[in-house]
């Protein structure tokens, strides 16, 4: 048997998302102005956000927050999503580990952003809003908001990472085939944009940099808000229908996982699978060990600091308190673009910061491996971000057998790869490097960093 798949029917879709925030000890540091350094208000983010969203940002009372039936009617186009025990990587490995994964590439536009996407494209749509912006990294939010956007007849326009841009046409082509206008970035459209072309000609952009372009055209266009993939506290809300959906498959599986694993950019598919597993260990005390998996060229979590730094290149963003490399930072050309990110989302730092949750980093080759091994045993060639959850849910099924111990191993496949092929084309050539950042790059990153904490 080299898979089983557990399904679930639509009336099993959640109803209600779930707010990790309010059953944290610890909360989740307030946003604040960089100049006064005082707390900002939810009035003080109406004009970049929809009010709703804002609102769900702030929230940390509120463990249960209703799914709008608009949202949960379009999520039954492709969930609930299978949970599949994994047969083939468990032989392959010779592991005496469970190793079970969420399959969030079966949506639409093959990844979890989805999720989130249609929920915010409703909430701007429900205030009036007809304009929308927002960034994208390997094109995966980017192609989901735009799907997102045609369904409530929004008007988008999306700046695209460049090195992504041209390492990964066909997302731009989903982009336009659903009516987006793609921008490559950083561009000559904006004053951000402008500036870091003027300061570095070459320069092939990270998300700080879209995200400071995305920004600035939504303050400059009437009716206009921005939307984020990731990071943002009401992001991961939006994404705990992942491990909501695979608490009901464990229980199909009758197992409870000991180890639960995210690919980690900004933290959206990450805390969409691990949320609602960490609630057992912040109300019960459940033994769950949580993991983080990040490139080793990008490590905001292993080896960044805590600190309160902006979400974006430009300095556009309020300060957010997050383990970063520095708003500056600019990462390696990598091919898992959708986590070429400074900075983690607030409520993950405070987790990391607590111990509640553990951070790992990979190699690229490491990750282009285990996605190998996986596509040849399971029969899906995943996208290069989660190929970072595969290849520490290996590690940890590879230390199972060392240990001699059944462990049960869960991660999330936040994508699958049929558009990433280049990459692959890339992998097989042997033209793919590790990039590991040096301690002086880091040091010299986070040295501008204003000590806040």
């Amino acid at each position: 048997m080299a898979t089983k798949k557990f399904l679930l029917e639509e009336k099993d879709i959640p109803t209600a998302w779930y707010n990790v925030a309010a059953d944290m000890k610890n909360k989740p540091l307030p946003p604040l102005n960089p100049g006064t350094k005082e707390p900002l208000s939810a009035e003080a983010f109406y004009p970049l956000f929809a009010k709703e969203l804002v609102h769900q940002e702030m929230n940390q009372t509120d463990a249960w927050i209703e799914i709008p039936d608009e949202v949960r009617n379009l999520y039954r186009i492709w969930r609930p999503t299978p949970l599949v025990r994994a047969f083939g990587l468990e032989k392959a490995l010779d592991t005496p580990a469970h190793i079970y994964f969420k399959n969030e590439s079966v949506s639409p536009v093959g990844s979890h952003k989805l999720n989130s996407a249609l929920a915010q494209a409703y909430y701007c749509k429900q205030q009036g809003i007809t304009n929308i912006t927002t960034e994208t990294g390997a094109g995966q939010w980017g192609a989901a908001m735009a799907y997102a956007a045609k369904a409530f007849g929004l008007e988008l326009a999306v700046y695209m990472v460049k090195i992504s841009y041209e390492q990964k046409p066909y997302r731009r082509s989903i982009m336009q085939t659903f009516g987006a206008q793609v921008i490559a970035s950083p561009s000559m459209s904006t004053k951000a944009g402008r500036k870091i072309i003027t300061d570095n000609p070459t320069y092939m952009g990270s998300l700080g940099t879209a995200i400071s372009e995305a920004i600035e055209l939504a303050m400059q266009t009437e009716n206009c808000r921005y939307v984020l993939g990731s990071v943002l506290n009401h992001v991961c809300l939006h994404q705990t229908v992942i491990g909501l959906e695979a608490e009901k498959q464990m229980e199909m599986a009758g197992e409870y996982p000991d180890i639960v694993i995210g690919c980690f950019g900004g933290g959206s598919n990450f805390s969409g699978i691990s949320f609602p597993f960490l609630r057992h260990k912040l109300n019960g005390g459940r033994e769950i060990r949580i993991i983080a998996a990040e490139p080793s060229c990008c490590p905001k979590l292993t080896r960044g600091v805590f600190q309160y730094d902006f979400g974006d290149e430009a300095g556009y963003t309020p300060y957010l308190p997050m383990f970063t490399l520095g708003h500056t930072f600019a990462p390696p050309h990598i091919h898992a673009g959708g986590l070429r990110y400074h900075g983690a989302g607030s409520i993950v730092s405070q987790l990391k910061k607590d111990n509640l949750i553990e951070a790992v980093d990979i190699e690229q080759l490491d990750a282009f491996k285990a996605a190998v091994l996986f596509a040849q045993v399971e029969g899906i060639i995943p996208a290069p971000e989660s190929s970072h959850a595969i290849a520490s849910a290996i590690a940890e099924a590879e230390q199972a057998k060392r240990e001699g111990k059944q462990k049960t191993i869960l991660f999330n496949l936040s994508g699958h790869g049929l558009i990433d092929m280049a990459s692959y084309d890339a992998y097989f050539a042997g033209d793919l490097t590790n990039y590991q950042m040096t301690d002086e790059a880091l040091n010299k990153s986070i040295a501008p960093l204003e000590k806040v904490i």
